[in-house]
């Protein structure tokens, strides 16, 4: 299993979080409140925290094309959400289990 880790600095971290959830349940599985967040990505599940001053993402997949797919996924989406602060999300890459 791969994953990926980004952090978004913004005060705006609750509303991106719930915006990004609420478009996903209209495909995938979601379970949101205002500072957690998890999503059923179809490359693998996305989990969103946000707080006072940021929103961490972690997306997970089985192989490379997947992750790259699921960090597109949430680019693309936030991008989107967040134009007014053109967030650039660097991804810190692990591997598990």
């Amino acid at each position: 299993m791969l994953s990926a880790s980004a952090r978004f600095e913004t005060p705006n971290a609750s509303k991106y979080l719930k915006q990004l959830c609420k478009h996903f349940a209209h495909k995938v599985s979601v379970e949101y409140d205002d500072t957690n967040g998890k999503a059923a990505l179809p490359p693998g599940p996305a989990t969103m925290l946000a707080d006072d001053a940021a929103l961490s993402v972690t997306v997970t997949a089985q192989d490379e094309k997947g992750l790259g797919l699921a960090k597109f996924i949430i680019d693309d989406h936030l991008s989107r959400f967040a134009f007014r602060e053109t967030p650039e999300l660097k991804w810190a890459e692990t591997a598990t289990g």
